[in-house]
């Protein structure tokens, strides 16, 4: 009889690379790991593992059986969300991962409605750009992510997953008050290319997309600041010592010195969407944080469908 434990651990060294990384997200030892493996080789009788050179690789049995561990891990978990799980009472822990903005503008605001309801399901929150939390999720390292998906950066998607779209997000340029541009009703790309711009760090989504906006043009933007927060960029604007792109979601209200004006030809948007793995679609506990998440974007209003210009 192979148990359950060992192949989670076979299974979590394929996703993630080595003994070391699988025990970091298991929250065991490396060596407790390695027992697992041990477990599972003897009980299968076959090798599952080899050396290479400091890390390891799974052998050919070794990727047949982690092919096998996942489907059987998948149809336990859809068993224990669903017929194991009561409908009208979502309740345990589900662990949330989403961008910042998403975090100030949806999620926060969805732990303050199921705080005043007195809800029995707890939620844990991570901020982490999307792709990072695309693959928390499909690692099972979390159940649920807030993601988005500027129209120049698609998101990937991995087919264990689930996308569901919830809103739009649009996202304008901070000025400074005293910008020429700043009395403008909308600007464009044209309109931009001198400018110093105060970005998000290189690679992170929100930074590509910035680079996007001038790719057809043969110019990069002139970066001179990099800063996650985009608090910290309107904070540049203010001082007059840069220009941003910022999202509308999750912005705090802007000094008297900033103005937001619209980006056109193109928009910039994202679409804002919720991810699970395919097996916990019906899971009561998903289904309760998505419908609160659908509440919140609603209540303040935020489009479902492309704004043109």
């Amino acid at each position: 009889m192979i148990d359950i434990s060992a192949l989670r651990a076979l299974v979590a060294v394929e996703q993630h690379g080595s003994v070391v990384a699988a025990s970091e997200v298991m929250g065991y030892s490396p060596s407790a790991v390695s027992q697992q493996i041990k477990k599972l080789e003897k009980q299968a009788g076959v090798a599952v593992l080899e050396r290479n050179g400091r890390g390891v690789l799974l052998t050919e049995r070794g990727l047949a059986l982690a092919g096998y561990g996942r489907r059987i891990l998948g149809e336990l978990e859809e068993l224990q969300a669903t017929l194991l799980a009561d409908p009208e009472k979502p309740s345990g822990l589900l662990r949330l991962v989403a961008f910042s903005t998403a975090c100030r503008g949806l999620v926060g605001p969805m732990l303050g409605r199921m705080a005043s309801a007195g809800s029995a399901l707890e939620i844990s929150v991570l901020a982490e750009d999307p792709r990072e939390a695309v693959q928390r999720v499909a690692s099972g390292e979390a159940e649920l992510a807030v993601v988005h998906n500027w129209n120049s950066v698609p998101l990937v998607i991995p087919e264990n997953m689930v996308l569901e779209d919830l809103c739009l997000d649009q996202a304008d340029v901070l000025l400074n008050r005293a910008h020429p541009l700043a009395a403008r009703t909308a600007v464009e790309r044209e309109d931009l290319l001198d400018e110093t711009w105060v970005s998000t760090p290189a690679g992170a989504i929100c930074n590509e997309a910035l680079l996007q906006i001038f790719a057809g043009l043969g110019r990069v933007p002139d970066i001179r600041v990099y800063d996650p927060d985009f608090s910290t960029h309107v904070a540049m604007v203010e001082q007059a010592v840069a220009v941003a792109l910022v999202p509308r979601l999750g912005r705090p209200p802007l000094p008297s010195a900033v103005v937001a004006v619209p980006l056109v030809n193109p928009v910039q948007q994202r679409a804002v969407g919720i991810v699970y793995r395919k097996t916990m679609t019906a899971s009561p506990n998903i289904r309760h944080a998505v419908r609160l998440l659908r509440e919140v974007a609603a209540q303040q209003e935020l489009p479902l469908q492309a704004t043109s210009h």
